[in-house]
């Protein structure tokens, strides 16, 4: 898909459709809604004077070929309250008018930037949802809806003074095609989705981007010491794999003197390619959705794919720890104890509190690796989804300037957090009296305790912990996205270090 920016007056605007976004409370008696009156003949006014359209969100009007404009198609479309304003409803409002758009044999746009709008961030926003809104789930369909793809969209101004937008546009392709990839990964069901097919995944993006990779195999992961993440695959037939990714900026573009960067930044992502829970075993009901158990995992993929193609002047390395949660004579069994790469020793007293354990070596293995600061994304707890719902994902950690880039990161992306308690006091929820930490403790707090669990294994670092267990999937379709996986978390750990990356 072809995706630029112009400045040119609504007269040379010939593409198939015009998307204009309007504010509740505009008339077509100013501003841009007056000159669209003017070249339309009045046809803007008249939507308005019958009362069929007023700028209320998502309310919308198609007008065919009226009068000078020579655009085939004017959409109108209600973007709400101008104080609500916010990328995430810009993002919506891109996605619901592509996904209405795809099926009126339309192969071009061109969507107005609103002069009463920042220009980057909502030219930025607008693009990802317009790519997010285009992508659907339907991999293995014999025959698809009869829809096609949008082939290009353009985003105009007709301001004399509007800034260059290319930086933004490149931007949001990168931030959009990246968790587009996130989110592939994570509607493919779990027979197609291994880990060593997640890994092949991975080292394919790897490649085509320019970033170093390695994966290692149960024996290298069992000569490591590895025996978290080893626990949780000892079930499955399936061998587990830790997927580790490096971005390593050029020298001579980001560090003049020719010093290197001393920090290191690592993203560190769930990828339980299917949990059933394993000896402590799901219910059936909806046990399906657990292929999407992976989707902190996919989202680390997806932000190392961002950061390859934008190029922050920082070090980041992104680790995946990819495995399947089965039961069998072979599995952990609840009271079992385990050793991690970190030497500390784990009670397990829940099979189905794995994605912590394969965490816990992963963290332990980005501190080996030189890690400075820490960021993991993971569907860790169900407590989460209860708590948030599907609106916001948690945040908590031990750097609140960690936290707070990622909340900034996420409202500029429209993966919203909100940050939990972390007082130290919860840490006695996860005591055990036989090893050295449970990974579980009782059924409060549970959120904040899996949090607490993964901070024994980040030997004191600064670092952030995502629960994205509410944010990961859309149980329904949405009018801006399709059902399935959202990759979410993918823009706000890329967003936090290309920003972090800016602001060395």
């Amino acid at each position: 898909m072809k995706i630029t920016a112009s400045r040119r007056s609504f007269e040379d605007v010939n593409e198939d459709v015009f998307i204009v976004p309007v504010f509740e409370g505009e008339t077509p008696d100013e501003g841009a809604l007056a000159r669209l009156n003017h070249i339309t003949d009045g046809a803007v006014a008249s939507v308005f004077d019958s009362g069929e359209f007023n700028g209320k969100r998502d309310r919308w009007v198609l007008l065919y070929k009226t009068g000078a404009l020579r655009a085939q198609r004017l959409m109108l479309y209600g973007a709400g309250r101008f104080d609500d304003a916010n990328p995430f409803g810009l993002q919506r409002l891109a996605g619901t008018a592509v996904r209405m758009l795809r099926s009126r044999a339309i192969s071009s746009a061109a969507f107005l930037l609103r002069d009463r709008l920042e220009p980057e961030t909502s030219a930025r926003a607008i693009i990802e949802g317009w790519a997010l809104g285009q992508e659907d789930t339907d991999l293995y369909k014999s025959q698809t809806e009869d829809t096609r793809p949008i082939e290009s969209l353009d985003l105009v101004s007709d301001a004399p003074d509007a800034p260059d937008l290319s930086r933004a546009v490149s931007v949001g392709i990168a931030m959009a095609e990246a968790t587009n990839f996130a989110r592939r990964l994570g509607n493919e069901p779990g027979n197609m989705m291994t880990p060593i097919e997640l890994a092949r995944q991975a080292e394919a993006m790897a490649a085509r981007e320019g970033l170093a990779f390695e994966a290692f195999d149960e024996e290298e992961l069992k000569s490591m010491g590895c025996g978290a993440l080893l626990a949780v695959s000892r079930g499955s037939d399936e061998p587990a794999r830790m997927i580790v990714l490096s971005h390593e900026p050029e020298k001579e573009d980001f560090f003049p003197q020719g010093e290197a960067s001393q920090e290191l930044i690592a993203l560190v992502g769930k990828g339980i390619t299917f949990d059933s829970g394993g000896i402590s075993i799901k219910p059936a009901a909806k046990m399906d959705e657990m292929k999407f158990d992976m989707g902190g995992g996919a989202a680390v993929i997806g932000a190392m794919q961002a950061i390859a193609r934008i190029k922050p002047g920082v070090r980041v390395l992104g680790v995946v720890p990819a495995a399947e949660n089965l039961p069998s004579g072979k599995a952990v069994k609840p009271g079992d104890v385990v050793r991690s790469l970190s030497g500390k020793t784990i009670e397990v007293l829940n099979t189905d509190a794995e994605g912590r354990l394969a965490l816990a070596d992963a963290l332990a293995y980005a501190v080996g690796r030189g890690a400075t600061h820490m960021v993991d994304a993971a569907t860790l707890t169900g407590a989460c989804a209860i708590a948030l719902g599907a609106v916001r994902a948690a945040v908590m950690g031990t750097d609140q300037r960690i936290i707070d880039g990622l909340i900034q990161a996420g409202e500029l992306s429209g993966e919203r957090l909100w940050q939990m308690p972390f007082d130290s006091k919860y840490a006695d929820f996860i005591k055990s009296d036989i090893a050295d930490v449970k990974n579980v403790g009782n059924r409060k707090a549970g959120t904040v305790t899996a949090g607490m669990f993964l901070k024994t294994f980040t030997n004191g670092l600064p670092w952030a912990h995502l629960d994205i267990a509410g944010t990961a999937w859309l149980e329904e379709e949405k009018p801006y996205m399709s059902k399935g996986a959202t990759g979410f978390g993918t823009r706000a750990m890329a967003g936090f270090v290309i920003d972090r990356a800016a602001r060395r």
